[in-house]
């Protein structure tokens, strides 16, 4: 019995045909794991880019509405203290950001820390709020970005009878 079974592992045809089929399996499974990885890769990118676009939209749109200083300076325009400037003409919307300006009556004097007179100058506090979109059309699901910037417009006062 015992030289029987020490006959059975002398004979190796078919050895060859066990390995190639491991081999097989373990090249399928690196394959597959290798193009998960690449997958999952390209989506993470696309994701990054689609927050990217986001942010560059809504700064835009702080940066368009910076531009214009009469946006800071329009009498009967604040409806309940705010404003949006793209209600205007005058103001482009390359980047499609909804922007509201809101004026603070409430604050008053110099911002901290900025080393200016308080007595020669008003000041008028503003927060801009910008919301920007991916502008892709590929994505159903939009990446979407707030900035907001506190904006101190100086104004110069007359002091003294000037």
């Amino acid at each position: 019995m015992m030289n029987k079974s020490i006959g059975i592992f002398k004979n190796e045809s078919g050895v060859a045909l066990v390995i190639a089929l491991i081999m097989m399996i373990v090249m399928t499974v690196i394959v597959l794991a290798a193009s998960f990885t690449s997958i999952f890769e390209i989506k993470l990118a696309g994701n990054k880019r689609g927050s990217t676009d986001a942010f560059y939209a809504a700064d835009s749109g702080v940066q368009v509405a910076l531009a214009r200083i009469e946006n800071f300076n329009l009498p009967g325009q604040y409806v309940d203290n705010k404003y949006n400037p793209f209600t205007n003409p005058q103001n482009p919307n390359p980047t499609n950001a909804e922007v509201t300006i809101t004026f603070d009556p409430i604050q008053q004097g110099a911002p901290r820390g900025t080393g200016i007179s308080a007595t020669s100058f008003e000041f008028n506090h503003y927060m801009i709020e910008s919301k920007g979109k991916d502008q892709t059309e590929l994505s159903p699901i939009k990446s979407q970005c707030t900035v907001q910037e506190k904006i101190v417009r100086l104004i110069p006062t007359m002091q003294g009878g000037y």
